[in-house]
């Protein structure tokens, strides 16, 4: 399969318009769709938001007549079943356009491979692989929904030098500068669902709300509460609030606070976080967000649920008493440490900005 530099412009601006619903689109994932024809883009769209027309249905209005004959350049494989929307594959054909080139194959099951023979045999030349790096960075979550069942978990720390996120006494406003804070509303407002557990609702409490971006959702706010201690008060309600097993009077309590409560299973008497992101798969969660304390911050790293972890850095020091980033059981050896790669390291204000991937 040969790609020409054409085709790799074309499929770059889809990447672009695809990247404008980063905020919006959950729980579909995030398409862009260009229509070119004698080399000139005669169409363009991307998907804006879930129950909406997708991006190819966009870029075939704008193109009128002109996408007959034209090459479609989309970032997900054309969807080939009826949704909240028609087949996309279906719309293509009828429009007439004589190429489609594809950045990847749709992880659906309901599709996966659907929408592209269904335009081979309607006679178009269908081809896919075309920057499907790139599109699967825009869709971490959707791909790992379809594929793993469960979303992706960015774990979200913010720490000194030394590795510490708060002093002693708890006290840990402001550690890193105002920039860095702004920065991570970016990744809430991406997210489908924030968690942290009822240590930090206890300390802090957070509303773990989007704020400076106007995204037209509120992403799910998870607690993590294996005893159920949440206070009705909390800032953080409505939440779906995860315990191993609830009082009657608590959780009316909570009920009635706006909160919904489930009991999940569980070992040592703590929720079981693996069942727990299953759930939310089911409910259509793409990307959960994590900013939680060091208990469950540990949790999840030793349970192997951490697909990126985005740490922020302060030039700060403030010695060996202070609270670290992550508690587990104590390492024998070195070889047992969970290991990260680097994939990006960039300055945030006063402050860097690591993202880093399991090794």
């Amino acid at each position: 399969m040969r790609f020409t530099a054409a085709d790799s412009r074309f499929m770059s601006r889809a990447l672009q318009l695809a990247a404008r619903g980063l905020f919006t689109t959950s729980p579909n994932p995030r398409v862009g769709c260009v229509l070119v024809k004698d080399d000139r883009i005669v169409g363009e769209g991307w998907h804006e938001r879930a129950g909406t027309p997708h991006a190819e249905i966009h870029a075939l209005r704008a193109a009128g007549e002109a996408a007959r004959g034209a090459t479609a350049y989309v970032t997900l494989e054309p969807c080939s079943h009826h949704g909240r929307t028609p087949p996309c594959a279906e719309a293509l054909i009828d429009a007439g356009v004589s190429r489609v080139v594809a950045a990847m194959t749709d992880p659906n099951p309901l599709v996966a491979g659907g929408g592209i023979s269904m335009l081979t045999l309607a006679g178009i030349a269908a081809e896919v692989g075309l920057m499907e790096a790139e599109a699967r960075a825009l869709n971490p979550g959707f791909v790992s929904r379809m594929t793993r069942r469960r979303p992706w978990v960015r774990l979200k720390t913010a720490s000194t030098l030394d590795g510490k996120t708060a002093l002693a006494n708890g006290a840990s406003q402001w550690i890193t500068g105002e920039a860095a804070r702004a920065d991570v509303q970016r990744l809430r407002a991406r997210a489908c669902a924030i968690l942290t557990g009822s240590g930090t609702v206890l300390a802090d409490d957070p509303r773990m709300n989007v704020r400076d971006f106007d995204i037209g959702r509120a992403p799910l706010r998870v607690v993590v509460d294996s005893t159920l201690r949440t206070p009705a008060s909390a800032a953080i309600l409505p939440a779906l609030v995860a315990c191993r097993d609830a009082s009657p009077a608590t959780r009316t309590a909570l009920e009635a606070a706006g909160a919904e409560v489930i009991e999940m299973p569980g070992v040592d008497g703590r929720v079981d976080l693996a069942a727990l992101l299953a759930l939310l798969a089911q409910r259509g969660v793409n990307e959960v967000h994590v900013e939680a304390g060091a208990a469950l911050n540990g949790a999840l790293l030793a349970a192997g649920l951490v697909d990126e972890w985005v740490a922020y850095l302060a030039p700060l020091a403030v010695g060996d008493d202070a609270r670290g980033l992550f508690a587990h059981a104590p390492l024998a050896t070195l070889a047992e440490a969970a290991r990260f790669r680097l994939q990006d390291l960039r300055q945030i204000g006063g402050d860097l900005r690591l993202t880093l991937l399991p090794a």
